[in-house]
């Protein structure tokens, strides 16, 4: 992986890192258990999910300049993303992901006792360990996935499949995530009326 690779790796981890941070701060003084927050975060990261499929998709090919066959193609850049975006999305992602919500909420409280005079520092202690385990996790996952994108570093044409298969996938999985529309009006007349 290049300097730039591990750079942009690390910043990404962070990102998720902080985001659990958030969750478990979230859960640590009871915000997650609230079913109008937890609605809220599903939607949002629906429609953020939706959002970062459809740049996916619709991003224009060009012709690639290191290509050895004129028609394959590749995706125009205005400018390689900033460390700051890359963890701005990283962060974004992660607090918006419903099914990161539901893990603090479902699984952590099963290691905090129920007459414990500091369910708060439990929760605390036990965010803190997760996130120091998912940095790692997150750095073995981005060290494939460098070395994955370096093998095909010089296939634009594959880059370009990809990108339209996992920016497919993240809009069709959104319906999966949301629901359908019923609840979407069901939950802001709950709310609004």
């Amino acid at each position: 992986m290049s300097r730039k690779g591990v750079a942009r790796a690390w910043c990404r981890r962070w990102a998720i890192a902080l985001g659990c941070i958030v969750h478990t701060l979230a859960c640590a003084f009871g915000l997650a258990a609230s079913v109008t927050a937890f609605t809220i975060v599903k939607f949002a990261g629906a429609i953020y999910l939706i959002y970062l499929g459809v740049q996916l998709i619709f991003a224009k090919p060009a012709a690639a300049k290191t290509s050895d066959k004129p028609s394959e193609a590749t995706r125009v850049r205005a400018a390689p993303k900033s460390l700051q975006q890359i963890f701005t999305q990283g962060f974004v992602t992660n607090v918006l992901n419903p099914k990161v919500v539901l893990f603090f909420v479902s699984f952590i409280p099963q290691f905090v006792a129920v007459d414990s005079a500091h369910k708060t520092l439990a929760f605390l202690a036990l965010g803190f360990v997760f996130g120091l385990v998912s940095t790692f996790w997150n750095t073995f996952v981005a060290w494939i996935a460098g070395s994955v994108t370096q093998r095909f570093s010089g296939k634009p044409s594959v880059k370009l499949w990809l990108d339209k298969v996992v920016g497919s996938a993240f809009v069709r999985r959104t319906g999966h995530q949301a629901g359908d529309f019923t609840q979407v009006i069901e939950f802001f007349r709950d709310v609004f009326i």
